[in-house]
Protein backbone atom coordinates (compact mmCIF):
# COMPACT_ATOMS: atom_id res chain seq x y z
CA UNK A 1 0.00 0.00 0.00
CA UNK A 2 2.82 2.63 1.02
CA UNK A 3 4.63 1.70 -2.43
CA UNK A 4 1.48 2.59 -4.41
CA UNK A 5 0.67 6.14 -2.93
CA UNK A 6 3.94 7.41 -3.04
CA UNK A 7 3.63 6.33 -6.87
CA UNK A 8 -0.08 8.63 -6.91
CA UNK A 9 1.27 11.35 -5.03
CA UNK A 10 3.97 12.26 -7.42
CA UNK A 11 2.62 13.04 -10.28
CA UNK A 12 0.20 15.09 -8.48
CA UNK A 13 3.06 17.21 -7.27
CA UNK A 14 4.50 17.50 -10.55
CA UNK A 15 1.62 18.63 -12.21
CA UNK A 16 1.41 21.71 -9.93
CA UNK A 17 4.41 23.26 -10.92
CA UNK A 18 3.41 24.44 -14.22
CA UNK A 19 0.78 26.93 -12.21
CA UNK A 20 3.75 28.21 -9.56
CA UNK A 21 5.68 29.31 -12.34
CA UNK A 22 2.33 30.62 -14.51
CA UNK A 23 1.49 32.21 -11.29
CA UNK A 24 4.71 33.86 -10.18
CA UNK A 25 5.27 35.40 -13.95
CA UNK A 26 1.60 36.71 -14.07
CA UNK A 27 3.11 38.78 -10.97
CA UNK A 28 6.01 40.08 -12.23
CA UNK A 29 4.03 41.41 -15.55
CA UNK A 30 1.62 43.19 -13.22
CA UNK A 31 4.70 44.57 -11.63
CA UNK A 32 6.14 45.24 -14.51
CA UNK A 33 2.74 47.22 -15.60
CA UNK A 34 2.22 49.46 -12.42
CA UNK A 35 5.98 50.52 -12.69
CA UNK A 36 5.31 51.77 -15.96
CA UNK A 37 2.25 53.42 -15.64
CA UNK A 38 4.00 55.81 -12.84
CA UNK A 39 6.51 56.45 -15.09
CA UNK A 40 4.33 57.38 -18.13
CA UNK A 41 1.34 59.21 -15.25
CA UNK A 42 5.20 61.41 -13.84
CA UNK A 43 6.34 61.99 -17.97
CA UNK A 44 2.62 63.10 -18.48
CA UNK A 45 2.62 65.32 -15.51
CA UNK A 46 5.64 67.16 -16.61
CA UNK A 47 4.31 67.77 -20.11
CA UNK A 48 1.17 69.24 -18.93
CA UNK A 49 3.47 71.53 -16.62
CA UNK A 50 5.07 72.62 -19.30
CA UNK A 51 2.23 73.36 -21.14
CA UNK A 52 0.53 75.50 -18.42
CA UNK A 53 3.72 77.42 -18.15
CA UNK A 54 3.63 81.24 -18.96
CA UNK A 55 5.44 82.38 -21.78
CA UNK A 56 8.21 85.21 -20.33
CA UNK A 57 6.85 88.15 -22.82
CA UNK A 58 9.83 90.91 -21.48
CA UNK A 59 11.10 90.69 -24.87
CA UNK A 60 14.43 90.31 -23.52
CA UNK A 61 16.71 88.98 -26.52
CA UNK A 62 19.39 86.51 -26.29
CA UNK A 63 22.60 87.87 -26.39
CA UNK A 64 25.12 86.12 -28.28
CA UNK A 65 28.23 84.74 -26.15
CA UNK A 66 31.72 86.46 -27.45
CA UNK A 67 34.62 83.80 -28.06
CA UNK A 68 38.08 85.01 -27.58
CA UNK A 69 40.63 82.55 -28.72
CA UNK A 70 37.96 79.91 -29.36
CA UNK A 71 37.65 80.15 -25.83
CA UNK A 72 33.90 80.84 -24.06
CA UNK A 73 33.68 84.21 -22.13
CA UNK A 74 31.17 85.19 -20.22
CA UNK A 75 30.36 89.07 -19.89
CA UNK A 76 27.86 90.38 -16.88
CA UNK A 77 25.84 93.23 -18.03
CA UNK A 78 27.96 95.61 -15.34
CA UNK A 79 31.35 94.70 -16.89
CA UNK A 80 29.58 95.25 -20.33
CA UNK A 81 28.84 98.52 -19.76
CA UNK A 82 32.19 99.20 -17.85
CA UNK A 83 33.73 98.24 -21.34
CA UNK A 84 31.45 100.59 -23.27
CA UNK A 85 32.19 103.53 -20.84
CA UNK A 86 36.29 103.13 -21.18
CA UNK A 87 35.85 103.12 -25.13
CA UNK A 88 33.84 105.88 -25.52
CA UNK A 89 36.47 107.65 -22.63
CA UNK A 90 39.07 106.12 -25.54
CA UNK A 91 37.34 108.15 -28.15
CA UNK A 92 37.39 111.04 -26.55
CA UNK A 93 40.60 111.57 -25.63
CA UNK A 94 42.03 110.39 -29.20
CA UNK A 95 39.59 113.11 -30.26
CA UNK A 96 41.12 115.68 -27.76
CA UNK A 97 44.81 115.12 -28.64
CA UNK A 98 44.12 115.21 -32.61
CA UNK A 99 42.20 118.89 -31.97
CA UNK A 100 45.19 119.66 -30.05
CA UNK A 101 47.99 118.38 -32.52
CA UNK A 102 45.95 120.36 -35.23
CA UNK A 103 45.64 123.50 -33.56
CA UNK A 104 49.22 123.83 -32.29
CA UNK A 105 51.27 124.91 -35.15
CA UNK A 106 53.73 122.43 -36.35
CA UNK A 107 57.30 123.57 -36.55
CA UNK A 108 59.46 123.97 -39.03
CA UNK A 109 62.33 122.42 -39.30
CA UNK A 110 65.11 124.65 -39.13
CA UNK A 111 65.89 124.17 -43.14
CA UNK A 112 62.26 125.28 -44.12
CA UNK A 113 62.09 128.08 -42.58
CA UNK A 114 61.12 131.05 -44.50
CA UNK A 115 64.27 133.46 -44.99
CA UNK A 116 63.95 136.63 -42.95
CA UNK A 117 63.97 140.13 -44.86
CA UNK A 118 66.43 142.20 -44.74
CA UNK A 119 66.00 144.61 -42.29
CA UNK A 120 65.90 147.71 -44.21
CA UNK A 121 68.32 150.19 -42.31
CA UNK A 122 66.46 153.39 -42.03
CA UNK A 123 69.44 156.14 -42.85
CA UNK A 124 70.07 158.17 -39.67
CA UNK A 125 69.37 161.76 -39.76
CA UNK A 126 72.14 164.08 -39.65
CA UNK A 127 72.37 165.84 -36.26
CA UNK A 128 70.53 168.85 -36.26
CA UNK A 129 73.22 171.33 -34.77
CA UNK A 130 71.53 174.29 -33.10
CA UNK A 131 71.19 177.40 -35.32
CA UNK A 132 71.39 180.38 -33.49
CA UNK A 133 69.22 182.41 -33.35
CA UNK A 134 68.49 185.83 -33.33
CA UNK A 135 66.54 186.74 -30.36
CA UNK A 136 66.12 189.38 -27.78
CA UNK A 137 64.53 188.13 -24.47
CA UNK A 138 64.47 191.72 -23.15
CA UNK A 139 66.53 193.19 -19.86
CA UNK A 140 69.67 194.19 -20.32
CA UNK A 141 72.79 192.96 -21.73
CA UNK A 142 76.13 192.15 -19.54
CA UNK A 143 79.44 190.89 -20.72
CA UNK A 144 80.54 187.85 -18.96
CA UNK A 145 84.20 186.34 -19.04
CA UNK A 146 84.45 182.99 -19.28
CA UNK A 147 86.26 181.33 -16.13
CA UNK A 148 87.90 178.04 -15.30
CA UNK A 149 85.59 175.19 -15.68
CA UNK A 150 83.18 176.90 -16.96
CA UNK A 151 81.05 175.72 -20.05
CA UNK A 152 78.62 177.04 -22.80
CA UNK A 153 75.73 175.08 -21.34
CA UNK A 154 76.67 175.89 -18.05
CA UNK A 155 76.67 179.50 -18.33
CA UNK A 156 73.43 179.57 -20.15
CA UNK A 157 72.01 177.57 -16.90
CA UNK A 158 73.57 180.21 -14.56
CA UNK A 159 71.70 183.01 -16.05
CA UNK A 160 68.55 180.92 -16.32
CA UNK A 161 68.52 181.48 -20.47
CA UNK A 162 68.34 178.54 -22.81
CA UNK A 163 71.32 177.33 -24.96
CA UNK A 164 69.78 178.35 -27.76
CA UNK A 165 68.59 181.74 -26.72
CA UNK A 166 72.21 182.65 -25.73
CA UNK A 167 73.72 181.08 -29.24
CA UNK A 168 71.14 183.86 -30.79
CA UNK A 169 73.01 186.23 -28.85
CA UNK A 170 76.69 185.47 -29.63
CA UNK A 171 76.56 184.70 -33.64
CA UNK A 172 80.08 184.52 -33.65
CA UNK A 173 80.87 181.18 -31.47
CA UNK A 174 80.29 178.46 -33.92
CA UNK A 175 81.58 175.84 -31.90
CA UNK A 176 80.49 175.87 -27.98
CA UNK A 177 84.16 173.57 -27.33
CA UNK A 178 86.16 175.09 -29.59
CA UNK A 179 85.42 178.49 -29.52
CA UNK A 180 84.78 178.73 -25.43
CA UNK A 181 87.81 179.56 -23.72
CA UNK A 182 88.96 180.16 -19.94
CA UNK A 183 89.95 183.48 -19.66
CA UNK A 184 89.86 184.86 -22.86
CA UNK A 185 86.22 184.45 -24.47
CA UNK A 186 83.63 187.09 -23.41
CA UNK A 187 79.62 186.06 -23.95
CA UNK A 188 77.60 188.19 -23.88
CA UNK A 189 73.89 187.76 -21.53
CA UNK A 190 71.01 189.26 -21.23
CA UNK A 191 69.68 189.16 -17.76
CA UNK A 192 66.75 191.35 -15.99
CA UNK A 193 68.69 193.80 -13.86
CA UNK A 194 71.49 194.40 -12.04
CA UNK A 195 70.70 195.34 -8.65
CA UNK A 196 72.95 197.47 -6.24
CA UNK A 197 72.26 196.50 -2.86
CA UNK A 198 70.75 199.22 -0.66
CA UNK A 199 70.34 199.18 3.09
CA UNK A 200 67.74 196.31 4.14
CA UNK A 201 68.71 194.83 0.72
CA UNK A 202 69.38 190.93 1.78
CA UNK A 203 68.61 188.39 -1.04
CA UNK A 204 65.14 187.36 0.21
CA UNK A 205 63.86 190.97 -0.18
CA UNK A 206 66.18 191.55 -3.61
CA UNK A 207 64.66 187.97 -5.10
CA UNK A 208 60.85 188.96 -3.81
CA UNK A 209 61.28 192.45 -5.52
CA UNK A 210 62.03 190.82 -8.79
CA UNK A 211 60.07 187.52 -8.81
CA UNK A 212 62.42 185.30 -8.70
CA UNK A 213 63.91 182.49 -6.02
CA UNK A 214 66.56 182.46 -3.62
CA UNK A 215 68.21 179.80 -5.58
CA UNK A 216 68.11 181.63 -9.08
CA UNK A 217 69.82 184.40 -6.97
CA UNK A 218 72.00 183.12 -5.48
CA UNK A 219 73.39 180.79 -8.90
CA UNK A 220 73.50 184.12 -10.89
CA UNK A 221 76.28 185.49 -8.58
CA UNK A 222 78.06 182.31 -7.92
CA UNK A 223 77.11 182.46 -3.99
CA UNK A 224 77.72 179.92 -1.53
CA UNK A 225 76.09 181.85 1.71
CA UNK A 226 72.87 183.99 1.95
CA UNK A 227 74.82 186.94 2.39
CA UNK A 228 75.16 190.23 0.77
CA UNK A 229 77.06 193.81 1.01
CA UNK A 230 75.76 197.28 0.78
CA UNK A 231 77.00 198.64 -2.37
CA UNK A 232 77.13 195.50 -4.30
CA UNK A 233 75.59 194.60 -7.35
CA UNK A 234 73.59 192.01 -8.42
CA UNK A 235 72.57 190.48 -11.67
CA UNK A 236 69.10 189.60 -11.47
CA UNK A 237 68.18 186.66 -14.01
CA UNK A 238 64.95 185.99 -15.33
CA UNK A 239 62.43 184.29 -13.84
CA UNK A 240 61.92 181.68 -16.54
CA UNK A 241 64.25 180.95 -18.89
CA UNK A 242 64.19 182.63 -21.86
Amino acid sequence: MSENENRNRRPEESSKLPYLSLGVLVLMIAGLLYVGYEYIADDAADVDQLLNTPLDTTGRELQPIPYENNQLTTTSPTTKDNTETEAKEDKVTAATQEEDLLASPTPRPADEEEPKKAEEKVPEKPKETAKPVAVNPGGIEITHTVQSGETFYGIANRYNLKSGTLKGINPDIKDENTDVKSGVTRIKVRVQAVHTVGPGDILRVVAEKYGITVQQLMAANKKTKNFTERGEKLIIPFPEKK
